[in-house]
């Protein structure tokens, strides 16, 4: 049996046997619909019987069709090495995995279920939000209408604030904060995420946090003390002032989403002198290294192309950042954000403080800086400068 036939098989068991969980379908070709970025099915209850719900998600929306097991399977059948590349499917009994290359060949396994409990079949199950569309604040901001509907212009900031809570959310459960977390956002521009954390963290998490937002455009920060005081948050506020000037007394927790170039730097170099708990960037315009950069290395044939060496300044500049936070004591992560669909600058540096700096941690860290700072012909990053005064 091929393996799309050995996939479609354990599909048709498990829905005959009332075992079936999800699937997704994924990595869409070009064969696929112009925005449709993947493909998630579920058992459903309907007055008409037992059907399996594909809900197709495009990037501004979903579409949601309801078939029988057999019109399911038919409709797997087409789309698998077709469409998609990938499909994961979870059962009670067996969970299975089915992936494309490019030229064709399928590759199908199996292994024990990772979720042995029986579906969830509610057609009209509610889907649990980190945060409530229906805030007055999300109006303010332009994100909904007065009945707290998502606005269709609004979409994509709608799934970055909700993937950015996702993010928090998961930090915390790593290392919680005080109930009283004193918190800087730097670079807070019209304030969306910087509402969406207060909150999340005040309404879902019932903290009573202090948050700051740190803006230079005066227009900007009055606008959002303004929606802050109508929303009734008293523990959000906003100030205009250059990020390098702000010395907190305390910082529980330090965010910068697309702080310009040293920006960035200067946003980091805060948090770890004021040994923030958690550190959490979304870099933006990478210039400091760009120019400094001579590469030395392996690369230097490829990267005589400017647009190759541009990204390549990107990764070694975010490489060094990631790099310098463990140097100073943080366990440190980078990751895809959100989807460069919605923003090319879509790389995230989240960092969580350990109990203290490892003397060996630290040295192997900057050992690394200074091999990559050699490789590609970089005299200085600007955080180091940063973190020796």
């Amino acid at each position: 049996m091929l393996p799309p036939d050995q996939f479609l098989d354990i599909f048709r068991t498990a829905c005959a046997a009332g075992h079936f969980l999800k699937c997704t379908l994924g990595k869409p070709t070009d064969a696929a619909p112009e925005e449709l970025k993947n493909i998630y099915l579920r058992p459903v209850t309907l007055k008409a019987g037992p059907r399996i719900a594909f809900t197709y998600r495009y990037r501004t929306r979903d579409e949601v069709k309801n078939f029988t097991h057999d019109e399911a399977a038919s409709q797997l059948k087409a789309l698998l090495g077709i469409q998609f590349l990938n499909a994961d499917l979870f059962s009670a009994e067996t969970d299975a995995s089915l992936a494309f290359s490019k030229t064709g060949k399928a590759v199908f396994s199996t292994k024990k279920p990772a979720n042995s409990a029986p579906p969830d079949t509610r057609h009209d199950r509610k889907k649990q939000r980190l945060l409530d569309p229906a805030a007055p604040w999300l109006h303010a901001l332009g994100i909904t209408n007065k009945q707290g509907i998502v606005l269709p212009t609004a979409q994509d900031k709608w799934k970055q604030i909700n993937k950015y809570l996702e993010i928090i959310e998961s930090l915390l459960r790593t290392h919680p904060l005080p109930t009283d977390a004193r918190i800087a956002d730097m670079g807070s521009g019209k304030g969306y995420l910087t509402f969406a954390l207060y909150d999340f963290l005040t309404n879902r998490l019932a903290m009573q946090p202090q948050v700051t937002g740190i803006e230079l455009r005066q227009n900007l920060v009055d606008f959002c003390n303004q929606t802050a005081r109508e929303a009734g948050f008293d523990g959000l506020r906003f100030v205009a002032q250059d990020i390098a000037d702000y010395r907190p007394e305390r910082l529980d927790m330090l965010i910068a989403l697309h702080a310009c170039d040293i920006a960035t730097d200067l946003a980091l170099a805060t948090g770890i002198h004021a040994r923030a708990g958690i550190v959490v960037a979304a870099p933006c315009c990478h210039k400091q290294v760009r120019r400094d950069m001579a590469t030395q290395n392996e690369l230097a044939p490829v990267l005589r192309h400017g647009i190759l060496e541009e990204r390549q300044a990107e990764i070694v500049t975010d490489g060094i950042r990631a790099l310098l936070l463990e140097a100073n004591g943080y366990k440190t992560s980078v990751f895809e954000f959100i989807s460069t669909e919605h923003t090319a600058k879509n790389v995230m540096i989240t960092a969580i403080a350990g109990s203290g700096k490892a003397g060996g941690q630290q040295a192997a860290a900057l050992e690394k800086v200074a091999a990559l700072k050699a490789g590609f012909g970089i005299r200085e990053h600007y955080l180091e400068r940063l973190l020796r005064t």
